[in-house]
């Protein structure tokens, strides 16, 4: 295993390919549960299937036709915290400007700030449990991680299940999924304490955190137009969607296109709002379920 996954990273350092984990069946519909009891002090994560050797290809690639899984038995998910997030250096593995899989090229984001997204998010488990993930750190299915096309490896966001408003926050060390419209591919745990593993899955809203990141500029000047920022989108597609429900609420907002290193980002902005008026659209955006982030000020 050690010889394989070196010459993985080989492979890696020099043709900057990304690892490819296709998502398999287990991400479209409920998994069988194959949950038991378990003895005292047992380790469910450490109960998983063997790999053979035969389910992997130099470069990443997984037998696509082999159903994922679950462990043997369930976590106890009290007694695994979530993550806290903390400033970390990139990691050397999966932070190529761009990559391309299945014909498709993604740009790995900067900068994580303002980075909020809706869309489908599935799980993966026991068949990739102790491999290698893009960052090159092993998968733990028992830990709260995810995978992502295009937020800096490592980096930190809360996942929302909109469909129960159920939250986690989450480690991203890894890249995918690589299904049209799913955001995030979830580790078993996080699927588990968000209700996606039952379902399969889900839609949520992903927010990325980002320790250290200045707190939002003060209102302004009398006088000064004032705008929300509520969401950062690499989809032009998922922006539009975002100002449409903004719209539908009443809110009045507007489209903002920027680009950092090429890179472009659709940046949703509520308002325009008199200095008087922050606090106040800030609590009922809240309340509506779009939590405003930095605020822009422009005289």
């Amino acid at each position: 295993m050690a010889v394989v996954l070196m010459l993985v990273a080989a492979l890696a350092a020099c043709g900057g390919r990304q690892r490819v984990r296709p998502t398999t069946p287990a991400g479209a519909q409920p998994p069988v549960d194959s949950a038991r009891p378990l003895a005292q002090g047992e380790d469910p994560c450490a109960v998983v299937y063997e790999h053979d050797e035969a389910d992997y290809t130099p470069g990443g690639l997984y037998r696509p036709g082999q159903r994922d899984h679950a462990p043997t038995g369930r976590p106890d998910l009290e007694r695994i915290p979530e993550p806290v997030a903390r400033v970390e250096p990139l990691s050397r593995y999966g932070n190529r400007p761009t990559y391309t899989v299945l014909g498709k090229t993604y740009r790995v984001l900067t900068d994580a700030r303002g980075y909020r997204e809706r869309g489908i998010a599935s799980w993966y488990g026991a068949k990739f449990h102790g491999r290698a993930t893009s960052s090159m750190e092993p998968y733990d299915m028992c830990a709260f991680s995810a995978a992502h096309k295009t937020l800096p490896l490592p980096s930190y966001a809360r996942v929302r299940n909109l469909s129960n408003g159920r939250s986690v926050v989450v480690r991203i060390n890894d890249r995918g999924p690589f299904h049209e419209g799913r955001v995030i591919d979830l580790s078993y745990v996080a699927a588990l304490k968000l209700g996606v593993y039952e379902t399969g899955t889900a839609p949520v809203e992903v927010e990325a955190i980002v320790p250290g990141a200045p707190a939002p500029l003060p209102a302004g000047p009398e006088g000064a137009t004032v705008y929300l920022q509520l969401g950062a989108f690499a989809q032009r597609d998922n922006a539009l969607r975002l100002q449409e429900d903004l719209r539908a609420s009443g809110e009045s907002t507007r489209l903002v296109e920027t680009v950092d290193n090429g890179i472009h980002l659709y940046r949703v902005h509520a308002g325009p709002f008199a200095g008087g008026e922050v606090e106040e659209a800030k609590a009922r955006l809240r309340l509506r379920g779009f939590p405003a982030t930095p605020i822009v000020i422009e005289n």
